[in-house]
């Protein structure tokens, strides 16, 4: 039987060396030391926020192998193993089993718009490539292709390694559509929102936030595993914070700048972001004083999270 997994996996960046020329090792094992530190259960290597489009195959292949090592066993860890080719994606998929992952996290191909049979026939090459765990990434904001709840259920029923689907179209409804089409196989994870997701019947987090609020971030969702919504929503209440300054006059996923600049406020630097992404070194002034705001949110959560926990002990 294979293994179950739930709780807050950090989707992780990718850290560089001064002007992104390598990827920096000797930084990585300190942010991963601090992630097992702070009981985060998994870490997702190379989405989204690790900049998996600029990382060149050398890199990956150095990148699983070393992470996997190093883990050794501490934590999941998850690789992002798309592409737009599907002959690449099964390389990526074989690889990281090879190297010795737990599950792969999975975008449909993305620019080309593809119909519900071309998503198929990609994730079914992948499948026939590899046995691991394959989690879906629904992101229609960046892949430009919103796979319904209808292609999921037919996916999680085809292929025994599909069980599970990062859901981040912002339609929150659309978990509890994949429960009812995958007939109970698939365990949808939220892409935002947990109170909300977690209320519709999401199993897991694919945590942004993790990168620079680990121990609050993982708290929170143990606790909407718990159904303890007031104490979830007062922790989603403040995160939402982070969301509204970094967003003010800013790209869409230019968080990445700012999820490094956050982790080097927290005492793990990890450099700054490859091209074409907007540098937290570009934005000068205007990123120091949003980073400056962000600190003590970073400090009211560590309270929180220690009130939350001491009253959960008074109350034994």
């Amino acid at each position: 039987m294979r293994r179950l997994f739930t709780g807050s996996h950090t989707v992780t960046v990718t850290p560089f060396t001064p002007r992104g020329f390598e990827i920096d090792f000797e930084a990585w094992e300190g942010f991963l030391d601090w992630q097992v530190a702070c009981g985060v259960p998994g870490v997702i290597i190379l989405g989204t926020t690790g900049e998996f489009l600029t990382i060149t195959d050398s890199e990956r292949s150095t990148f699983v192998k070393k992470t996997v090592d190093y883990v050794n066993g501490r934590m999941v860890v998850w690789v992002g193993t798309m592409n737009a080719h599907t002959p690449n994606a099964v390389r990526y998929s074989k690889e990281a089993e090879d190297l010795g992952a737990d599950g792969l996290m999975i975008i449909p191909p993305y620019y080309y718009t593809p119909t519900d049979d071309e998503i198929f026939e990609y994730y079914k090459a992948i499948c026939e490539s590899c046995d691991l765990q394959i989690m879906l990434y629904n992101n229609p904001f960046t892949s430009n292709v919103d796979m319904p709840a209808s292609l999921v259920g037919r996916l999680a029923k085809s292929f025994e390694q599909i069980r599970y689907i990062k859901e981040a179209s912002q339609r929150i409804e659309r978990i509890h559509d994949i429960l009812v089409e995958s007939e109970g196989h698939m365990n949808p994870w939220a892409g935002q929102r947990v109170l909300e997701s977690y209320k519709m019947g999401a199993r897991g987090y694919v945590n942004p936030y993790g990168n620079y609020i680990p121990r609050a971030s993982v708290k929170f969702v143990e606790w909407a595993e718990q159904k303890r919504w007031d104490d979830v929503q007062a922790v989603q209440s403040i995160i939402s914070k982070f969301d509204s300054i970094i967003t003010k006059g800013h790209p869409l996923y230019g968080h990445q700048c700012y999820s490094k600049a956050l982790a080097a406020a927290a005492g793990h630097p990890v450099g700054d972001v490859r091209a074409p992404i907007t540098t937290f070194e570009s934005l000068g002034q205007e990123g120091r004083e949003r980073v400056a705001q962000m600190v003590p949110l970073m400090e009211e959560l560590d309270t929180l999270v220690d009130a939350i926990e001491n009253r959960k002990v008074a109350a034994k």
